[in-house]
């Protein structure tokens, strides 16, 4: 059972997470680039919305998976849990209100690039310490 709950995990943070990671980077340049023209500004805001609650399946099947085996209170879990976290938050918080603004015409691109920088390094780091799992013995 862990197997297939570990599969789901990683299928729904790459099918879930992914779209979000890159049309969230795509945006400001996106929005720079055109020039009057807001259809695909509009699809990567839209993608990045709908792929963010598709993406709540994500550390629930992780949780899911942890559960099974056994490592709920791993120092590598519970880290990947906090940056994961703070990476819902500026999605949730910063980077969807920030494209919502900009494309109203009532915000800033710069602060909306550098958050989407930072929310992307987050799931970098919480991808490493899956794979790496420091001082885990499952063997999964």
């Amino acid at each position: 059972m862990s197997k297939v709950l570990l599969s789901l995990h990683v299928l729904a943070a790459v099918l879930a997470v992914g779209p979000v990671a890159v049309a969230a980077s795509m945006f400001p340049a996106a929005l720079r680039k055109a020039d009057g023209e807001l259809g695909t500004v509009r699809l990567l805001h839209r993608i990045c919305r709908v792929y963010a609650v598709v993406g709540v399946a994500v550390p629930l099947f992780g949780l899911a998976t942890a559960s099974s085996l056994g490592v709920l209170g791993d120092t590598w879990l519970i880290v990947s849990i906090a940056l994961t976290a703070v990476a819902a938050v500026l999605l949730a918080f910063v980077i969807l209100p920030g494209q919502q603004g900009l494309l109203a015409g009532t915000g800033a691109g710069k602060p909306l690039a550098m958050t989407t920088g930072l929310f992307n390094l987050l799931w970098a780091a919480v991808t490493v310490l899956m794979i790496v799992r420091p001082g885990s013995t499952t063997g999964v």
